[in-house]
């Protein structure tokens, strides 16, 4: 078992991530010193039943002790339990939870789950709430991926500037430059929020046809985008502010009212449509021109919304895959890999990537004998 302070060398680090898509939880273990990727591990996946989804999602814009909260908490404390159960090897564990609400202007921010409860299930050292203390020192809160990004970018020999993208039911974006010495340094990071991805498409299928998704853009695909809906979505006062800066699953909400008179078809390229939209708009933040943007998440999957992508950005669109990455955990290795920095007490935040005021580490520690 791990010890805070105990060496610098590397450790096995078991990470969690369970998306604002609600469609369930990825682990993967990640061998690291918090400074490099040393060795990729097992990963799994495990879906929420739609009983479950059912409960998050009732769940959703509810903060500690509000109706549903509690419920919510049980089933991703049990989803997160039953499969990490399922892995051996692991010294430590990333415990991100599930985000129910984000206003870090306002109330905070929530992620449902007690890592004390996976401690004394895995009897492992958790190291979770990993976005609260960027929140009270000024930050957004999010997106906490970026440190991991710019190890992914050495990982693969980068040597000038690259864009990760990940396409979650929210998306983001993260500029690097490999070339700089650290995470921290002056111009090495650019992260933010770009807009809605998945989520809208996601509850339009919810809603009109029983399913949790346009399976590879399918739908997408047969229908017409609507420019005036576009045009009226790029006018959101979110597209003004300049990064870093973070967004909640429903502040765009009232997207999904914007195309509610459209046929399946062209609700879905729509909204699509916005997702390619807003991440264009992002790109025009960069510091200098990526070689690449690379994509990770679910929504790399969606044909329709990467040919959009391609269609509106000035450089080649791949998925992480193509670097030899795995896009459906890079998340869950990125609490793994923030998870030992926090244990050696090193920053998983800087101004560049969140607006905090400076370079600082999130999270708590449990221990199974606490």
């Amino acid at each position: 078992m791990v010890k805070s302070g105990a060496g610098q060398g590397p450790v096995w680090a078991l990470g969690t991530m369970s998306g604002t898509s609600l469609d369930g939880v990825d682990a993967a273990l990640l061998r690291t010193d918090g400074h490099e990727v040393l060795e990729f591990g097992a990963s799994a996946y495990r879906p929420y039943t739609e009983a479950e989804r059912a409960v998050l999602r009732a769940a959703l814009g509810r903060w500690p002790g509000e109706p549903g909260v509690a419920e919510a908490a049980e089933v991703v404390e049990t989803a997160h339990a039953e499969l990490l159960s399922r892995f051996d090897g692991a010294d430590l564990v990333g415990f991100h939870g599930q985000t129910l609400a984000h206003d870090p202007r306002g109330r905070g921010t929530h992620q449902a789950g007690n890592g004390a409860v996976l401690a004394a299930v895995l009897d492992l050292p958790v190291v979770w709430d990993f976005r609260s203390s960027d929140v009270t020192l000024g930050g957004q809160g999010a997106p906490l991926a970026p440190f991991y990004h710019f190890a992914c970018a050495r990982f693969i020999g980068a040597s000038g500037p690259l864009a990760f993208l990940n396409l979650g039911g929210v998306g983001n974006l993260t500029w690097v430059d490999p070339a700089l010495p650290g995470p921290e340094a002056p111009g090495a990071l650019l992260a933010f929020d770009t807009g809605p991805a998945n989520a809208p498409v996601n509850d339009l299928m919810q809603a009109r046809r029983g399913g949790a998704q346009d399976e590879g853009g399918a739908l997408a695909a047969t229908g017409r985008v609507d420019a005036a809906v576009i045009e009226a979505f790029l006018a959101h006062p979110y597209f003004f502010k300049m990064p870093p800066k973070s967004l909640d699953r429903n502040d765009f909400a009232g997207l999904l009212e914007a195309v509610s008179s459209l046929s399946d078809a062209d609700a879905a390229a729509t909204l699509t449509a916005a997702a390619a939209a807003a991440v264009a708009r992002g790109a025009e933040h960069f510091p200098r021109p990526p070689s690449q943007i690379l994509v990770a998440g679910g929504g790399r999957h969606n044909a329709t919304l990467m040919a959009m992508l391609a269609e509106r950005l000035g450089c080649p669109v791949r998925p992480v895959e193509a670097v030899g990455l795995d896009g459906d955990m890079l998340e869950a290795q990125a609490f793994a890999f923030l998870a030992v920095r926090v244990l050696r007490g090193m920053a998983t935040s800087c101004p560049a990537t969140t607006g905090v005021a400076a370079a600082v580490g999130g999270g708590k520690i449990s221990r199974p004998d606490s």
